[in-house]
């Protein structure tokens, strides 16, 4: 008996194994990436879980690889999955300027359909394993210019509908949300869509964008006042609706938005100012430095690093090793399907942001 105990516990064991292995496999690391097939060799791709390639864009209403260049890079990343099996790659249609035609092409069925089976013909060429959509934005402006109109949210789901009948059960099928509350209210049936996707890509940066004329967080984890746009406060909107929280992918930005002619009130937090050129993560070292003039400070509320540079005027706001570290903490104590981020070659290649996830993800 006391044999037959013992095996018992032992099978229990190796069950919970399993069971919390599986459950952490499914944190994954989500990787945006504008490279080619060079730079992507420089990187740690056994500790990413989804390579996005950006970005594939609409050519006549059909999903089309830019250039020759474009083609190689996708063909090499998709070779990288020999010696990663974790690794799915995925092709990106849009991104910030690149869905200009989108509101149109997609307002017919023709046009839906059209576009789903171009993505099918791709994806069984190229051999990736989905697509990820970066529609930015239906129904509400994006980029000034584009068209965008009422009926997108309900084009946007007749044409994931579609997608998803075209591509099967065996692609992916992700998209990139705004993570500000407009797009959240306006841009997306949830309850239609989110059956249907394998994830959305919650971009929980840019919520201060390049448009601002004043300073703040721009990817903070939580926010500090009612009414300002957070990570945290995009998560509980689709948590609240009812979305499972392994389809929830939250955003880490590996880069800063600045601005210039900002006072010295409050370290330069929620000041006037006027934006400029940002700096990528794998440049903070050489950057931000006191030797150059730049203080660091950490609003522990938000969970959000920003610098400050009394002498020039100019305010920084970005994600850092330890508000990253805390966004991936978040993400997997509350379940998420993980962590994706804007961009692969804004970090250092080793000892990074993405080594950064990595770590909490392994923990114990």
């Amino acid at each position: 008996m006391k044999q037959l105990n013992l095996i018992a516990f032992f099978l229990l064991c190796s069950c919970t194994i399993s069971t919390f292995a599986q459950k952490n496999k499914k944190m994954d690391i989500i990787a945006y990436y504008t490279g080619d097939d060079k730079l992507i060799n420089e990187y740690e791709i056994s500790k990413l879980n989804q390579i996005i390639f950006s970005f594939c864009h609409l050519k006549e209403g059909k999903l089309s690889v830019d250039t020759p260049k474009d083609s190689v890079t996708i063909k090499h990343l998709v070779s990288l999955k020999a010696s990663n099996p974790q690794l799915k790659v995925l092709l990106s249609l849009g991104g910030w300027s690149g869905c200009e035609p989108c509101s149109a092409a997609f307002s017919t069925a023709e046009g839906r359909l059209l576009f789903a089976k171009s993505v099918k013909e791709l994806s069984d060429y190229f051999k990736v394993d989905g697509l990820d959509l970066d529609w930015e934005y239906p129904a509400i402006e994006g980029l000034p210019g584009h068209l965008y109109q009422p009926a997108d949210k309900t084009n946007f789901t007749e044409l994931i509908k579609i997608l998803r009948s075209t591509l099967g059960k065996k692609y992916d099928l992700s998209f990139a949300a705004g993570g500000f509350q407009k797009y959240l209210d306006e841009s997306v049936e949830w309850k239609k869509v989110m059956p249907l996707v394998n994830r959305v890509n919650i971009m929980s940066y840019d919520l201060v964008n390049g448009y601002a004329t004043v300073t703040g967080h721009h990817t903070p984890l939580y926010s500090t006042n009612p009414k300002e746009e957070s990570t945290d406060r995009a998560v509980e909107y689709l948590l609240k609706l009812g979305i499972p929280a392994e389809k929830l992918v939250i955003g880490g930005a590996f880069y800063t938005r600045t601005w210039k002619e900002v006072a010295n009130v409050n370290n330069g937090l929620y000041q006037p100012g006027v934006h400029i050129q940002g700096v990528s993560f794998k440049n903070y070292a050489t950057t931000y430095t006191e030797a150059n003039g730049w203080k660091y400070f950490w609003d522990d509320k938000a969970k959000a690093a920003y610098w400050y540079n009394e002498k020039e005027k100019t305010f920084a706001t970005g994600d850092n090793v330890t508000s990253i570290k805390a966004k991936a903490e978040y993400a997997k104590a509350k379940k998420l399907g993980g962590v994706m981020f804007w961009e692969l070659p804004l970090d250092t290649p080793r000892d990074g942001l993405v080594n950064t996830i990595y770590e909490v993800k392994t923990a114990k």
